[in-house]
């Protein structure tokens, strides 16, 4: 006859759960904090890039908390402006002030890139092209060339322009090239 086998019991099981996901969201958390980001998902990138100026020098190597990074990264449309972390940058064509005009289900889809410090000009980009303004929510927005920018929630991976051209919320969507022109 083989031995009875023990089992954990399912309130034990439940509560390996129940402390694991506090702990992975704490996990979590302190990973976008160590990254400086202030906003992420698993779909969307974060809605700041950290790394950079020093009291100093806006260029300078040294991390600053909250600071967006905007530079050049190489793709299928040549240069575009990315974030600190390579993931492509984008303009909307109903922007035609430093306003941006993409708001409430816009935003789901097209995410503003934000800051918590002075923007970042790094590799590519020119620091006197970069700016910002604040969003009817209090958040403050990065703009390059005078242009609002904005992630695109499809576009997750360095190199990657899938929003390049999308119509949508009434206008097109394009990557910015470093000059600040429209890419493609």
């Amino acid at each position: 006859m083989p031995a009875p086998r023990t089992q954990t019991p399912i309130h034990g099981v439940r509560r390996g759960w129940i402390l694991a996901i506090p702990l992975a969201a704490a996990a979590l958390a302190a990973a976008a904090c160590s990254s400086g980001s202030t906003t992420s998902s698993s779909s969307t990138p974060s809605a700041t890039s950290a790394a950079s100026p020093s009291a100093a020098s806006p260029t300078a190597g040294a991390a600053a908390a909250g600071a967006a990074t905007i530079k050049t990264g190489h793709t299928s449309l040549g240069a575009v402006l990315t974030d600190g972390k390579g993931i492509t940058v984008y303009l909307f064509e109903a922007d035609t002030t430093t306003k941006p005009t993409c708001y409430g289900a816009c935003t789901k889809l097209w995410p503003p890139v934000l800051t918590t410090g002075t923007p970042v000009a790094g590799s590519g980009a020119k620091i006197s092209l970069l700016g910002t303004v604040k969003r009817t929510d209090g958040k403050v927005q990065v703009t390059y060339a005078g242009h609002p920018l904005y992630y695109f929630a499809k576009s997750t991976a360095a190199g990657d322009v899938s929003g390049q051209g999308v119509n949508g919320f009434g206008a097109n969507w394009d990557a910015v090239k470093p000059s600040g022109a429209q890419a493609g």
